[in-house]
């Protein structure tokens, strides 16, 4: 990772309290600074992802119907067949860079989970970084879209590139969220400072973000339509505590 790159901007640009604290944490009572941790890829091997599951897009606690596999052919992770699931690492994570590549078709409904138990709906009981085409839901918020916090925060630009290949670069540390989406700094929220109670499919409050889970799972959805099914390459993540 280059010192130019847009997630070394970022990190550059953390408040004092926030990475800095990370490092010093890891430093203290110690020689020397514990050596940077390096990134890890995430799909490594074609078939089915080992070390995640797939779970239903509106409770992961609940199996996906239809029994979905995600599949991984050429570095390519595909979105299993019938919609409606969600694929997360059986891996917790709490501060972590991550960084992949998306593609979606003209209907095309994905997302990002970060930091979501294995229980409720990861949109609204840990965080969804969304992905979706607007041709999937014409009327949908600038909350709903591609770049946006599901239905809590938008992002600052709307700057997906439709059936084409997108990269996002995430780093979760604490309460700070900083996303790039095609190397445009999109958001920069402090959790903390979020106290929105976002609503749900049903019409009920979700808790607000600064209450969401701070460790938990990531993982991708499979909710489009007319057969585009999301695709995921580069994927990789870097731990940072």
């Amino acid at each position: 990772m280059s010192q130019g790159s847009p997630v070394m901007q970022m990190l550059r640009s953390w408040p004092a309290g926030a990475f800095a604290a990370g490092l010093l944490l890891a430093a203290s009572g110690c020689r020397s600074v514990k050596p940077e941790a390096e990134f890890e890829t995430l799909f490594p091997s074609d078939g089915p992802p080992r070390g995640w599951v797939v779970r239903a897009w509106d409770d992961v606690a609940k199996p996906a119907e239809g029994n979905p596999v995600w599949q991984v052919t050429n570095g390519i992770l595909t979105g299993g067949e019938p919609r409606g699931s969600w694929l997360l690492s059986e891996r917790e994570y709490g501060d972590f860079i991550l960084e992949f590549e998306f593609k979606l078709g003209e209907r095309g409904n994905s997302g990002c989970a970060l930091r979501a138990p294995l229980a409720g709906d990861p949109a609204f009981d840990g965080l969804e970084l969304q992905m979706a085409d607007l041709r999937y839901n014409p009327e949908a918020k600038a909350d709903e879209l591609t770049g946006s916090l599901y239905r809590a925060v938008a992002p600052r630009h709307q700057v997906y590139k439709p059936t084409e290949w997108n990269k996002y670069e995430i780093a979760c540390v604490g309460p700070q969220v900083k996303v790039v989406l095609n190397d445009e700094l999109i958001l920069d929220v402090n959790l903390d400072a979020e106290t929105l109670r976002p609503k749900r499919h049903d019409g009920t409050e979700a808790s607000p973000l600064k209450d969401r889970p701070r460790r938990g799972h990531i993982g991708f959805q499979e909710l489009s339509r007319d057969g585009g099914r999301v695709q995921i390459r580069n994927a990789r993540i870097k731990v940072l505590n």
